[in-house]
């Protein structure tokens, strides 16, 4: 099977496996041995190039408003299909015409792929297209998986509502150990009184960092999950919400419902436990091996067209 990725990104081909940037859109291109292309270059590429392709719409649609891409889409591409961005209804913020576009778009689609498990009632719901998940997928060639760490607490986003970064940190400072924050580019100055902070680096770098932490808490919308993966493979508890798949697929002894900040300070402190500790460690690493290794992934990616 012929995959082609398409997306804003400004690269074009394969992707590596020693890629230094294997964040999951890029993890996904290397897994399915897939190729990817900036969305304005497909215009160039020949009809029927593709079995099935993928397309990651950007967030800010305005110049797609005018242009063909359906009809681009179809003509490149056998199986037109498309990558939900970001939480389900994030769309929603976007200026009328451009909400009206992406309806149209992905209502066209032979398939969209998603998230969670959340997501697929949604976008079937609205468009009564067909409805898959994309589970999130790490290369993992040369990483090494965490044997020592220290007496640290990490929080996966920023106090803005999207990450609920605020939320998490009252859930850390349970643990009474350092608390630090990823950054990302809606982190607010005002944050760097209260938190560390890890700068902005490549994902392979990102993976050696994390680490180092002994739990990690992320309650903010359910979108990829990918802090609560990575947080998986190295074997680090993660408290988190039931709606994201990556949490209660891999940390089902420290997730929680939405909202239930109670319940997630409870298992913090559950986790000054060794024995507690021991337990949700040795799950989730068991976990992330039956249900999201790379090998599980592309089972799952070939079980969709069956």
């Amino acid at each position: 099977m012929k995959i082609g990725f398409f997306s804003e990104a400004g690269y074009e081909g394969k992707v590596p496996r020693n890629h230094p940037n294997m964040r999951t859109d890029v993890a996904w291109v290397c897994a399915l041995n897939a190729t990817h292309h900036p969305l304005p270059k497909i215009q160039t590429l020949p009809d029927n190039l593709y079995d099935v392709g993928v397309m990651i719409l950007p967030k800010k649609r305005e110049m797609l408003l005018k242009y063909p891409l359906l009809e681009q889409y179809r003509r490149v591409c056998k199986k037109v299909t498309v990558m939900q961005e970001s939480y389900y209804n994030y769309w929603q913020d976007s200026p009328i015409a451009e909400q009206i576009w992406y309806f149209n778009f992905i209502a066209s689609m032979d398939l969209i792929f998603c998230h969670n498990d959340i997501d697929l009632k949604y976008y079937n719901g609205l468009t009564n297209v067909r409805t898959e998940l994309l589970p999130s997928v790490m290369i993992t060639d040369d990483i090494v998986c965490r044997n020592e760490w220290g007496d640290a607490t990490i929080i996966g986003g920023n106090w803005v509502r999207d990450y609920g970064g605020f939320d998490s940190y009252q859930v850390a400072s349970e643990l009474g150990h350092p608390i630090t924050a990823v950054t990302t580019g809606r982190m607010k100055p005002e944050e760097e009184e209260v938190l560390n902070h890890i700068p902005w680096v490549m994902w392979r770098e990102w993976i050696d960092i994390l680490s180092q932490f002994n739990v990690g808490v992320q309650l903010g919308t359910a979108s990829a999950g990918t802090f609560n993966l990575n947080c998986s493979f190295h074997g680090i508890p993660c408290i988190g919400y039931f709606n994201v798949n990556t949490q209660k697929i891999l940390h089902p002894l420290t997730t929680v419902e939405v909202g239930e900040i109670d319940k997630a300070k409870e298992i913090a402190n559950k986790l000054k436990d060794d024995n507690f500790y021991k337990l949700c460690m040795e799950t989730t690493l068991k976990r992330y091996e039956n249900y999201y290794s790379e090998k599980v992934f592309v089972k799952h990616w070939n079980g969709v067209w069956k």
